[in-house]
Formats: C-alpha cells, sequence, structure tokens
C-alpha cells in the first residue's frame, strides 16, 4: 500500500466518531458547495459528492436542506475556507483547514491551541511545500470489476493510486488535486458509487518522534478537533 493510504489510515480524526461534529462538518462543506455552484445537485458535481456522503453518515433531511437554504440566504452566515499553517512542538508541520464566518475568532483560537502547546502559528504559505494536495475519492467496490485496469484506466485522468481497504470494504482513489472533476466524471459515467471526494494534504516526509513527544502533540491536535470550525488537520509526524 503507498504512502498516501497509509497516511491516512493513521491519521483518520476522532471527529468523524462523533455524529454531531460530522454532521456540522458536512452541513457547512454542503453550504458552501451550493453557494458555489448552486443548490441543484445535478448541475453541481461537489454537492452531488456530498449528498452521498451525508446518506451514508445517515445525517437526517433536514439537516441538508438547513445547509442548502443558508447557501440562499443573504443574512446567512457567509462561511469562507482558510488554512492556517503553523508547527507544533518538536517542529511537527501542521495545516489546518477550517470554514468560518468569523475569521478573527477562528484565527485567534488557532493560534491560542499553538501557542498552549508550544507550537507556533506561521504566515500563509510558509509550510504548504511540505506537503501534496491531492483528491481522494472513496467508491465501493464494483462486481466483475477489476481494480488493477480501473487504475491503468485512470492514469490518463490524473489518478496516482488505487488501494483496496478490505477491512472496510471500499475502494480508495488518490489523484492531483487538480484531477478531481475529471476523476469524478470518469466514475459516474461508468457507474460507480462513490461514498466521498475530498482534499488532503499528504507530507513529502515524516518527521520521527518519542513516544513522550508523540503524546504531546496528539493533545494539540486533539485541542484542533474539538474546534466547530476546524475541518481537517493535517501533519507530518510519524
Amino acid at each position: 500500500m503507498g504512502r498516501a493510504f497509509e497516511y491516512r489510515k493513521a491519521t483518520k480524526l476522532k471527529r468523524w466518531g462523533n455524529m454531531a461534529r460530522v454532521f456540522t462538518k458536512l452541513g457547512k462543506q454542503i453550504t458552501i458547495a451550493a453557494r458555489e455552484g448552486g443548490g441543484d445537485a445535478d448541475t453541481n458535481p461537489r454537492l452531488r459528492v456530498l449528498f452521498q456522503q451525508a446518506k451514508k453518515e445517515n445525517m437526517p433531511k433536514d439537516n441538508v436542506e438547513r445547509a442548502i437554504k443558508r447557501a440562499t440566504q443573504k443574512d446567512a452566515a457567509d462561511y469562507k475556507e482558510i488554512i492556517y499553517e503553523g508547527y507544533g512542538p518538536f517542529g511537527i508541520a501542521i495545516l489546518v483547514e477550517t470554514a468560518t464566518d468569523n475569521n478573527m475568532r477562528t484565527v485567534a483560537n488557532v493560534r491560542s491551541y499553538f501557542n498552549k502547546f508550544g507550537g507556533s502559528l506561521g504566515t500563509s504559505g510558509s509550510l504548504q511545500f511540505l506537503f501534496e494536495h491531492k483528491c481522494v475519492f472513496k467508491i465501493s467496490p464494483k462486481e466483475g470489476a477489476d481494480l488493477e485496469e480501473l487504475e491503468l484506466e485512470l492514469i490518463d485522468y490524473g489518478v496516482e493510486e488505487i488501494v483496496f481497504d478490505e477491512e472496510e470494504n471500499e475502494v480508495f482513489i488518490y489523484g492531483d488535486f487538480q484531477s478531481n472533476s475529471a476523476i469524478q466524471k470518469y466514475l459516474e459515467e461508468n457507474g460507480y458509487e462513490i461514498h466521498s471526494a475530498e482534499f488532503e494534504w499528504i507530507p513529502n516526509d515524516y518527521k520521527e518522534v518519542t513516544d513522550e513527544q508523540r503524546a504531546s502533540i496528539e493533545k494539540l491536535l486533539e485541542k484542533f478537533e474539538e474546534d466547530e470550525d476546524v475541518q481537517n488537520v493535517f501533519h507530518n509526524m510519524k
């Protein structure tokens, strides 16, 4: 299994085990997608995938409809997606993806978390070169489909790695960030059920830490996860 998949398996956020946080995260993503591409899933590919993901996570229909409605209300919260970059303790690089309607609040919180746990907030773009931006699709395996043949077929669409996760009976597809639309179009046209489509920052290199250091860094990561403005956290801790 490749570097990207091993990273994903090792860094699943605990927030995805908390149903309320899952719904909050998906709700914000649906609102942002509807505001950018319209509320009709037939003409909005990103929204189509989010609807599938919400269904898989058993998100109530009312929550989905409210998220769509927020995108069209003039006085509703205007979420902006902002990435914060900084170093955690022991030189671990951390990218914090947020969706916020109050940048002043969010940046103050993120800075305070870094400071409290021995890290420091950096400037925009200062650490992104340490990571690769990837699109990640999670799909159901299709009966009779050969994954090696699928991978060869999808190379022309920007796919770099395909992995079957036996534990979850799902297929993970990794590609270049800019190839997201082409990959989604191929999967939809060829009848694959898409469970989710996300963007991830995969580290180019990993930094070794001791068990004691890891425990300290994980306290900071957990603090980020508790913040409702935080969508995802990526780091280069091995």
